[in-house]
């Protein structure tokens, strides 16, 4: 399997290259793998309809290039059509406030945002 260097606050950690999620859910996956049950698909889908929501604003106001947000917007749509489905492999039992959820999509968003606009994953 083949691998990025994703990095966080804690550090870097290697990544597979196929998936979309970064370093934080790398690390979840690693000290959260706890019980069988994944978070559901319908969290998934309504937090990124949030995200979604938020670039449409954020192009609107002009806080956000025209350009980013409609990647932005086009990947959360990835999300929600469950198109981006296989990226969100993090269990229900974590720390507790969803932290990990969170940043599971952020990331997925954002590296499937940054491939839209022909960068590399990670960067």
């Amino acid at each position: 399997m083949k691998t990025r260097k994703e990095f966080d606050s804690i550090g870097g950690i290697n990544v597979p290259n196929d998936k979309y999620w970064g370093a934080s859910t790398q690390r979840s996956m690693k000290f959260f793998n706890i019980g069988k049950i994944n978070v559901p698909t319908s969290i998934i889908r309504s937090i990124a309809i949030i995200k979604r929501s938020a670039a449409i604003v954020h192009k609107k106001d002009k806080l956000i290039s025209h350009k980013v947000a409609s990647a932005i917007i086009k990947a959360s749509n990835e999300v929600i059509s469950n198109k981006l489905k296989e990226n969100f492999p993090l269990k229900v039992w974590q720390t507790g406030s969803g932290t990990q959820t969170n940043m599971n999509i952020n990331e997925v968003i954002a590296n499937r945002a940054i491939e839209i606009l022909k960068g590399k994953k990670g960067n």
